[in-house]
């Protein structure tokens, strides 16, 4: 049965759960900059960003499948056999879909437009357009290639669907139960259903249009995920390879080697910036882990890589992260996988030890851009502990023998280098204090492991495509006075929660920073303090527990698949 594609079809009623979230990060590869199009030299053109549509038209009394390119700003006539779209790790959601014959079961999946991230990410926004074939067109999915255990799904899904838990509209599917084919209405509006695809790897999706007796078969190459260079990929139906580029091969520039051991990279996982008891009173030291199963280092042997699905588009409500639309990088308070999960402990400390609260101090920050790092709440407001875009040095208290995760952000693609001074008041009064620095690479433009951990006497590699990012000079550390040891009497903060991701837009702005900080949450450990409504409380032990509204914000997501199909099919 052959089913129309409109606007505001019924749609599908999904629940979110993980890799794409609910603060403006999603799950999740990107073109530096999100610039749209780019080009490989002498090889495909590549999509990774804005808007392009499929579109059957008359040329020259032929109907010909071409794509419009808007992803470069004017927009530009492709075949679709020229080009390779890149639904980079950014799209990947966890969803659970009712449109599986078991209710309820997961799906790790990749979404176009998807209706947790449409907006949010920078991604390819693909729509089918009609209006210029001469009348209705029937497209149909005339063949199908992908990983051996991938599916592909078009649907229909819309916020509206999902307030009236209405099942989504599938116009068409990789495998054998779902439709072969929809009829693209002659009325000349664009349609944006979404595109889903269940495993990484290259899918070549063959489409045949026909109108008023025509037909034209064209094949579009997808690549999903981050495990295939798009630019190496052979467009269409990839038996045509693409010219080799003119001139010579360009020199790639050389990186700077280390004069220091190795660094210790971690571009996945939870890990803690923490607090310890040592001999001298106080360590700052990097715990690599879970609770269970850690390791220790010293954050002057420690490269933490942010990688490029961390991506995001800044929303309306963060003008302290810049403005709305410029690209940051976000690891949530919520873990991610793929992602680098950093978070504060104290855990080490009873809260008989210390005389109040224990302080992390950002004194300086080295880099392109700026970092700030903040925690939202189940309802929407935001607390914001440490910026650097508004000068340094900023403090963030912390409630002694408890642990608790904030959002950190990175307006600009490099290597950044942190300098954190961490400080308590010991129960004989002694004041302690240990201060060092913490290497970062935000993006793929540097390779982390050529990066000299720590304060970096060296220089390290530059990025290969910086993001354009004024830098707020910041003292140095040996400007900036020890910490205080007590909250000043304004920081009465709300407690961050495990809240996944993009930041859902709040009611609140953003509040006035002060020379010591604004806003710092604190999450309270046994015999402590007690945190906030919203927050997160510390167990006993010192663990982090999710409180009650945490998880409300993931309810939304995408997903409309079959459980199995055949690798490859001819319609």
């Amino acid at each position: 049965m052959t089913t129309a594609l409109t606007r505001g079809s019924r749609p599908l009623a999904i629940m979110a759960t993980a890799a794409g979230a609910a603060v403006f990060i999603g799950a999740a590869g990107l073109v530096a900059g999100g610039s749209g199009t780019a080009r490989a030299a002498g090889g495909p053109v590549v999509i990774e960003d804005g808007a392009i549509d499929l579109v059957p038209r008359l040329v020259d009394t032929a109907l010909r499948l071409q794509l419009d390119d808007h992803s470069g700003g004017a927009p530009v006539v492709r075949d679709p056999s020229e080009v390779v779209v890149h639904a980079g790790p950014a799209t990947k959601e966890e969803v659970i879909s009712p449109a599986y014959p078991v209710v309820g079961e997961r799906v790790d999946a990749y979404f176009l437009n998807g209706f947790l991230n449409a907006g949010r990410i920078y991604a390819p926004e693909p729509g089918w357009k009609g209006g210029e074939a001469g009348g209705d067109t029937e497209v149909r999915l005339a063949d199908f290639d992908g990983p051996d255990t991938g599916l592909f799904a078009l649907y229909t899904y819309t916020p509206e669907m999902d307030a009236d838990d209405a099942p989504a509209v599938q116009h068409l599917g990789s495998d054998d139960g779902a439709p072969h084919s929809f009829t693209l209405p002659d009325n000349g509006e664009r349609t944006e259903p979404t595109w889903a695809f269940t495993q990484e790897g290259v899918y070549r999706l063959t489409f045949t249009v026909t109108a008023g007796g025509r037909s034209d078969t064209e094949t579009l190459a997808v690549v999903v995920g981050d495990d295939v260079d798009p630019a190496s990929v052979v467009p269409g139906d990839g038996t045509t390879p693409t010219e080799p580029p003119d001139g010579p091969t360009p020199t790639p520039t050389p990186t700077a080697t280390p004069t220091r051991p190795p660094a210790h990279v971690i571009d996945n996982g939870h890990l803690d910036l923490a607090a310890r008891p040592a001999e001298d009173g106080l360590a700052f030291q990097i715990k690599e882990g879970t609770s269970q199963n850690y390791a220790w280092h010293e954050p002057g042997t420690v490269v933490l890589h942010v990688k490029p699905a961390a991506k995001r588009k800044i929303e309306e409500g963060y003008a302290f992260l810049g403005e709305p639309g410029d690209p940051v990088w976000l690891l949530p308070m919520r873990q991610v996988d793929g992602l680098v999960w950093p978070g504060w402990s104290t855990e080490e400390f009873t809260t008989a030890d210390v005389r109040g609260d224990v302080s992390f101090r950002l004194d300086s920050v080295q880099g392109p851009g700026s970092v700030a790092v903040f925690s939202t709440g189940a309802t929407g407001g935001v607390s914001v502990g440490l910026d650097s875009r508004d000068g340094l040095p900023d403090e963030l208290h912390h409630s002694a023998h408890a642990h608790s995760h904030w959002n950190w952000t990175f307006t600009a693609e490099g290597v950044y280098r942190t300098t954190f001074t961490v400080g308590a008041t010991l129960a004989d009064g002694r004041t302690v204090s240990d201060t060092e620095t913490l290497a970062w690479v935000v993006g793929n433009g540097t390779d982390p492991s050529t990066v000299v951990p720590g304060d970096d006497a060296e220089p390290t590699p530059a990025p290969t495509s910086p993001e354009p990012s004024a830098t707020v000079p910041t003292p140095s550390v040996s400007d900036t006075p020890p910490p205080s040891a007590t909250p000043p009497p304004s920081a009465a903060p709300p407690g961050p929660t495990e809240d996944a991701g993009p930041v859902p837009v709040p009611e609140a702005s953003h509040p006035a920073t002060t020379g010591t900080g604004a806003g710092p949450a604190n999450a309270s450990g046994s015999g402590g303090g007690s945190a906030p409504a919203g927050g997160l409380a510390a167990t006993g032990s010192g663990a982090a527990v999710v409180a009650g509204g945490a998880l409300a914000a993931l309810v939304a997501g995408s997903g409309a698949f079959i459980a199995a199909r055949r690798r490859r099919t001819a319609r």
